[in-house]
């Protein structure tokens, strides 16, 4: 497993995290053995969002007496008061809905309190500017909230959580279908927009969990991926972790085997993870724009060309650290020999050999 480091607070996090909200399809020993297995594996980071209540005893099951080995997003804004999921921004129901989870899982902390599922202006207002916010505020003084963080599927809204300056973790859907089509009401935002967002999370040192990851299974089935061609879990994985500001992705499973099919991420190989594939169907937009996936790779001078790219991107939105980081490189974009190689392999048809030029011109290194 590898993990990566939370920018405020510095827990190291396991790349691939546990998703819930399937684990109802399993039953309480399953779903304990699930969790369980999970954790020997080296995942120490679940979201605690369930479709059905029934999956709270498994879980449970499976944290006691090792609490300590995963760390967990608990919802603000969550509702299980009728036995399954529910959304609500009502503080009375969000708070004790809140402490019954802990409850429930003979916890007295919750490692990240999230203030649950906003996409609306009128939505933010309310749970911001009310009784939920000073709740999770104070409960993160006492300590029984270790972060704070928040989930959306909107960019605008994310710019929101972002400008208030309390945040350490959102939790924001994202795959190729979300980036790069108007598809889904789950994946608001332009692609250029979007890429823009995972920068300013990275730049404000708000790590981001991904929700999502293979939009609802409908990328992993030709019929019903708007790509008309499946992708692999491994690739939809290694497409989000490539991105800036990532520090988790959450998929969902239902059971072992679930779990079995995303931990083979762990010992792929490059070829298994690369998604090369979507530059045949991505938009004309995507066109000539690096996403930092490193198909180029490997540079004949050893350039990171991936993180080259990154960085430079960072520090013109005014990133100082991307820029430091930048310096600290072995290779620099001027070791770039203009040898072809990158270009030849970018499944974007970025022009490398001219983007490291344009990089080198900008740190003068």
């Amino acid at each position: 497993m590898e993990y990566r480091t939370l920018p405020h607070g510095g827990e190291k996090i396991s790349v691939i995290g546990l998703g819930a909200g399937s684990l109802h399809n399993s039953s309480t020993a399953e779903i304990e053995r699930t969790v369980r297995a999970a954790m020997e594996a080296g995942v120490n980071y679940m979201d605690f969002i369930p479709s059905e209540a029934s999956a709270f005893e498994g879980i449970a099951r499976a944290l006691r007496g090792q609490r300590d080995r995963m760390m967990l997003q608990v919802h603000l804004g969550a509702d299980y008061s009728r036995g399954a999921y529910g959304w609500t921004t009502d503080a009375k129901t969000a708070i004790r809905e809140f402490e019954e989870r802990l409850r429930t899982l003979d916890t007295d902390y919750a490692d990240f309190g999230f203030i649950h599922c906003i996409d609306e202006d009128a939505d933010f207002d309310k749970v911001m500017n009310g009784g939920i916010w000073d709740y999770a505020c104070r409960r993160k003084q006492e300590g029984v909230i270790r972060h704070l963080g928040f989930s959306t599927h909107s960019v605008h809204i994310a710019r929101r959580f972002l400008a208030t300056g309390a945040m350490d973790m959102g939790m924001f859907s994202m795959n190729p279908m979300y980036d790069f089509t108007d598809e889904s009401a789950y994946g608001k935002g332009s692609a250029d927009d979007r890429a823009s967002l995972y920068k300013e999370f990275e730049r404000a040192g708000v790590g981001i969990s991904v929700m999502k990851t293979f939009a609802g299974g409908q990328l992993l089935d030709a019929v019903a991926s708007p790509f008309h061609a499946p992708l692999t879990p491994v690739q939809c994985l290694q497409y989000v972790l490539d991105k800036p500001g990532v520090i988790v992705a959450l998929p969902g499973v239902r059971n072992e085997a679930d779990l079995a099919d995303m931990l083979a991420w762990v010992d792929a190989t490059p070829e298994q993870r690369s998604y090369a594939v979507i530059g045949q169907f991505a938009p004309p937009e995507a066109e000539g724009v690096c996403v930092y996936c490193n198909h180029c790779q490997p540079c004949p001078e050893g350039i990171a060309i991936g993180l080259a790219n990154k960085y430079y991107d960072l520090a013109r939105l005014g990133d100082a650290m991307a820029a430091d980081h930048y310096r600290t490189l072995e290779r620099h974009a001027s070791d770039c020999t203009h040898c072809g190689h990158c270009n030849r392999r970018c499944p974007f048809g970025v022009n490398q050999s001219a983007r490291m030029t344009e990089i080198a011109a900008y740190f003068g290194v």
